[in-house]
């Protein structure tokens, strides 16, 4: 078997699951939302729900990050139909760029129109505070850089051409849209939008990194949601990003603060329910 056909799953695969989620659930979602490190409470908000495993799905990957529960959640928010991602795949759990974006590839064929992300991130921009939530207006692709792009292999023009734009990856109407909802819901005192910039992890940033990283126009590190966008906008979704700015990278070599995994699920539950406020109000309007 060549490289390029052992670096993507089949079409079949893809369908194969899609078919068994539509056979257990009622809902037809057309908005998909991704919950990154301890913001899973995002899909408790859901009514008329149907919770999945993920071990239980055919062909669908395993979540083993602590802050992940592993559970795709069907239901209805605001008179929407959705499904809701607590946990997703990460590079730095050994997966593949083609499976940590598997769901993706389902959600465009159960018919989602809309994918939000979510994440933990670290704060570069020095105007940003611990707790603030960022507005993902563009991102870099760091892994991709070395040729870790989960549209490698052969492209199926099923799921979008072989040569997908970028340059709108993020959709401006939806922007928007949030920063008028975080204004009637008094969300606005601590939005910020800014640009995220994807590494492979599981280390953190060394201080030389982040330096590197501001240099490039970063304003928030993380690592996880470009692979999921890049594949969305394959597949034709609008996309919207959000970061909880959990923590401050560290630029000084006379600092001596650690980030660590412990503080960014805290700061994650200080502010997850202004984040879910947001995020339900946007969602309600779209």
């Amino acid at each position: 078997m060549s490289a390029s056909s052992k670096c993507r799953y089949k079409y079949e695969e893809y369908k194969e699951t899609v078919d068994w989620l539509l056979v257990q659930t009622n809902i037809r979602p057309k908005i998909a939302i991704i919950c990154g490190s301890g913001l899973g409470g995002l899909s408790d908000l859901l009514y008329n729900r149907t919770v999945f495993l993920y071990k239980d799905i055919p062909h669908f990957p395993q979540s083993t990050v602590s802050g992940h529960a592993g559970e795709l959640v069907f239901g209805e928010l605001k008179g929407k139909q959705c499904v809701c991602m607590k946990g997703r795949f990460h590079f730095y759990e050994g997966y593949d760029t083609p499976t940590v974006t598997y769901p993706v590839c389902v959600f465009f064929l159960l018919g989602v129109e809309i994918l939000i992300v979510t994440n933990a991130a670290g704060g570069i921009n020095s105007n940003f505070r611990v707790g603030d939530i960022m507005i993902i207006k563009d991102h870099i692709n760091i892994p991709g850089f070395a040729g870790q792009n989960p549209l490698c292999g052969l492209n199926d023009e099923r799921f979008g051409v072989r040569f997908p734009c970028m340059s709108d990856a993020y959709d401006k109407d939806l922007d928007q849209l949030a920063r008028q909802t975080a204004e009637e819901h008094g969300c606005a005192n601590f939005l910020q939008q800014g640009i995220y910039c994807m590494l492979a992890g599981p280390t953190y940033e060394t201080i030389a990194e982040c330096k590197m990283l501001k240099l490039l126009g970063a304003d928030a590190v993380g690592m996880s949601t470009v692979p999921e966008v890049v594949v969305a906008r394959h597949c034709g979704l609008r996309v919207f990003g959000l970061s909880l700015i959990t923590n401050k990278v560290v630029l000084d070599y006379s600092n001596d603060e650690r980030t660590n995994h412990e503080e960014v699920l805290e700061t994650t539950r200080m502010r997850t329910e202004d984040l879910q406020r947001l995020v339900c109000h946007l969602i309600e309007k779209v």
